[in-house]
């Protein structure tokens, strides 16, 4: 059995041998094992015909988040936006559990349990808590996160233990000049940094973090922010490196003007799709992305979660 795929920059050819699938990526040959391929097939933001069918619950138990992006603000009692960074209430880990069981038991088609916020899940210790309960009590549950990879290298053998499978980086330049310009500061190892040296520090991190994700064969996502006049230019750079590196898949995501990029006019549909057909070259295309909440519940374009939340 064969199944056509895009894998980086290469045409990958995935077959079935006994339990093991295969793929050709650059020469060499990668082995995925059925529970890899699952994290794909049933993952609606990792694989387009997934997302008519599974769906996802977002559950937002990370409010800290170690960096200060000039597109984003947090907001953690929101009920009528749909973008990254809001959610309807922040949750601690016994109030996740309750959420995950109460979801998982009424809505089957739910196979994936994710962290994304509203800040930094690698910042914040109710992500671990979290996510060690999931793997004690939901084994077979997808768990996955949402991150801007400063502190991913640092955590990844945790997330190795907890059975994290599929992890997504917003990653937005690969030139720290061009970081200066969209990251106001970051705090790292307990200090704050800005400009050049802050947009130095976090690429530094971001790329170790993807490297030792893609070696412990978890699926990786790259959301790059497409933001006019910032790093329009340079997205298909991005594009190109993280395709090198071996990354799944590679997310457009037009800028949201708000914050010190509030003047800025977002990129229109057609630009947006223009960007995506340079980059695709390079890496696989995820063309279906719904800016998901940090609250999110179930198919994409089909959320749920205001039928789940008591406002309090």
């Amino acid at each position: 059995m064969e199944f056509p795929a895009a894998f980086a920059s290469h045409k990958v050819v995935l077959t079935m041998a006994d339990e093991m699938r295969s793929a050709e990526v650059a020469g060499r040959k990668v082995l995925w094992d059925p529970s890899q391929m699952r994290k794909i097939q049933e993952h609606p933001c990792f694989s387009e015909k997934a997302c008519h069918t599974f769906g996802r619950c977002h559950v937002p138990v990370a409010p800290y988040c170690n960096i200060q992006c000039n597109y984003c603000i947090r907001d953690f009692d929101c009920v009528n936006e749909s973008r990254p960074a809001v959610t309807t209430q922040v949750l601690n880990a016994d109030e996740a559990m309750e959420l995950v069981k109460e979801v998982i038991d009424k809505y089957s088609y739910i196979k994936v349990i994710g962290i994304a916020g509203p800040g930094e899940p690698l910042a914040n210790k109710a992500t671990f808590e979290t996510l060690r309960r999931l793997h004690e009590e939901y084994p077979n549950v997808i768990k996955c996160i949402s991150t801007n990879g400063l502190l991913l290298a640092e955590k990844i053998d945790l997330l190795e233990k907890y059975d994290v499978g599929n992890i997504t980086v917003t990653l937005n330049a690969i030139d720290p000049e061009i970081g200066a310009r969209i990251y106001e500061f970051i705090v790292y190892k307990g200090k704050r940094y800005t400009g050049v040296e802050a947009a130095r520090i976090l690429l530094s991190q971001q790329l170790k973090g993807i490297d030792e994700a893609v070696k412990r064969h978890m699926i990786v996502k790259i959301n790059t922010v497409y933001i006019p006049g910032i790093n329009d230019k340079h997205i298909p750079e991005i594009a190109k490196k993280v395709g090198e590196m071996g990354v799944y898949t590679f997310n457009v995501i037009p800028l949201i003007a708000q914050y010190k990029f509030a003047d800025i006019t977002p990129p229109t549909p057609e630009m947006k799709r223009k960007m995506q057909d340079q980059c695709t070259k390079f890496v696989k295309q995820m063309r279906h992305c719904q800016r998901c909440r940090a609250d999110a519940i179930g198919k994409l374009g089909e959320d749920i979660q205001s039928c789940l939340y008591v406002i309090k």
